[in-house]
């Protein structure tokens, strides 16, 4: 007999606790047999038992082997339904986040400010996909005051899935540019994929949920393309933010110094000033602080909370972090990497003020049928920034070179992988430099990091 959310949600609420890993398991907790590529966790469902989890949910009956196992028509679907069904018992402003780049560094920015007042729970790293929004819902509790939920896509629908399971009362885009072209289909895909946040926040909240009013959309006032993509879709609450001094936003904002760190001035709409220095690099980064001031201030934080949420908040994870070595300061940026994240990369690196700037690129993926011109593109960007030093890196940036053959390529150097590269600068080392470092999570770039 196949177990319902109905019938799984109370036994949640005993024992709620999610494990997904044998190797981790929380002794009391619910085991869901969650396949992968090269695994069916179903036949670990045993091991977790033997390990101290009170049930098992699988979807092959095969294992069923007792009361502790609970059989489901599909554990992944089984896991997102039961996250639907613990949402609505939620009655807290959920944040919902989602944009080409800057989703997770504005993430933890606006989790930083917030957490000045409130008790939050934000999305734990970057698990925002199929699973991680549904295991990060679970971990609310009665506790909490706010969720900060970041929504990650390769392709279309797939924030409309997110949504329904996170069900946001507010929202965020942070952009939209050239990421996973692959899956969307080409840029106009990524807009329509994106979009569907906006398209979630235009329906109406139902009187039982205690949503009948609409949801809420922060825009970034100074962005083309989400002033075009809101108003297409005419979303009525709509709060704004951005560089301008338009007398829509709520919070303006102008960078004071880009040495390094981020300092900046921002005012909120009684023309109130205020300075603030953050521990962030790349000026990129601007209209992500900016977010997290507008909703700090929208959710009614004063200023000093605000600045100290934005002063405290240390990147990490390999994302505008800076790292200060022997001979070298290295801006450590190779989570990940898209044309749009390269250009504005490399607009920072050519205003950064250093004797002797070097930039190391590694490939870009999901490109699709438009890697070949991306990958030029950004060469050509590259070749045309103030620096001293370039360095290509991979296959898809080499396969390239002949087509920047009539730039001036004094002083860059194509390698084909990153073992080439470790190879070369170990030959060659590079001392007393300010090194941007950025490509893509594939690349593993942070194996060069020993290196300066």
């Amino acid at each position: 007999m196949k177990t319902t959310t109905e019938q799984l949600y109370p036994l949640f609420l005993q024992h709620p606790v999610i494990s997904t890993d044998t190797r981790k398991i929380t002794p009391g907790s619910l085991f869901f047999a969650l396949k992968g590529d090269k695994f069916d966790a179903n036949t670990f469902a045993q091991k977790a038992v033997e390990a101290g989890v009170a049930y098992a949910i699988i979807d092959n009956p095969e294992y069923a082997i007792g009361e502790q196992f609970l059989l489901v028509d599909d554990v992944l679907t089984a896991l997102q339904d039961l996250a639907r069904r613990h949402r609505r018992q939620l009655n807290i402003p959920v944040i919902g986040l989602t944009g080409t780049n800057g989703k997770t560094t504005t993430k933890e920015l606006i989790n930083a400010v917030l957490s000045q007042r409130f008790k939050t729970l934000a999305t734990q790293g970057n698990l925002n996909n199929h699973i991680g929004v549904p295991l990060t819902i679970l971990t609310i509790d009665a506790s909490h005051d706010i969720a900060v939920i970041e929504m990650g896509a390769n392709h279309q629908k797939e924030i409309e899935m997110l949504c329904s399971i996170a069900q946001p009362t507010h929202g965020l885009i942070t952009n939209v540019g050239k990421a996973h072209l692959e899956g969307f289909g080409g840029i106009e895909g990524v807009k329509k994929g994106k979009g569907e946040l906006y398209d979630y926040l235009l329906q109406s909240g139902s009187p039982e949920d205690g949503e009948s009013e609409s949801k809420v959309a922060f825009v970034n006032s100074d962005d083309a393309t989400l002033l075009e993509m809101q108003k297409a879709r005419d979303l009525k609450n709509v709060v704004y933010y951005g560089k301008n001094a338009n007398p829509d936003n709520l919070v303006s904002g102008k960078l004071l110094d880009n040495s390094t760190f981020l300092a900046l001035k921002w005012n909120d709409r009684k023309s109130s000033s205020y300075n603030v220095k953050s521990q962030l690099t790349g000026s990129y980064n601007l209209d992500n602080i900016l977010a997290a001031i507008c909703i700090g201030c929208f959710f009614g934080l004063d200023y000093d909370e605000i600045n100290q949420g934005i002063e405290g908040y240390q990147p990490k994870n390999n994302r505008s972090q800076i790292m200060q070595t022997t001979t070298n300061t290295l801006i450590c940026d190779f989570y990940n990497a898209n044309p749009s994240s390269m250009f504005v990369a490399i607009d920072n690196m050519d205003k950064v003020q250093a004797a002797h700037k070097v930039m190391i690129l590694g490939d870009m993926f999901e490109m699709g049928l438009e890697s070949a011109i991306e990958h030029t593109s950004v060469i050509q960007k590259a070749m045309n920034a103030h620096v001293d030093e370039r360095i290509f890196i991979g296959k898809d940036f080499s396969s390239q070179q002949s087509e920047v053959q009539n730039t001036n390529l004094i002083n860059t150097t194509f390698y084909l992988t990153a073992e080439d590269a470790i190879i070369g600068l170990k030959t060659n080392p590079i001392t007393n430099a300010t090194i941007l470092i950025k490509g893509s999570r594939g690349m593993a770039l942070e194996r060069l990091v020993e290196l300066f």
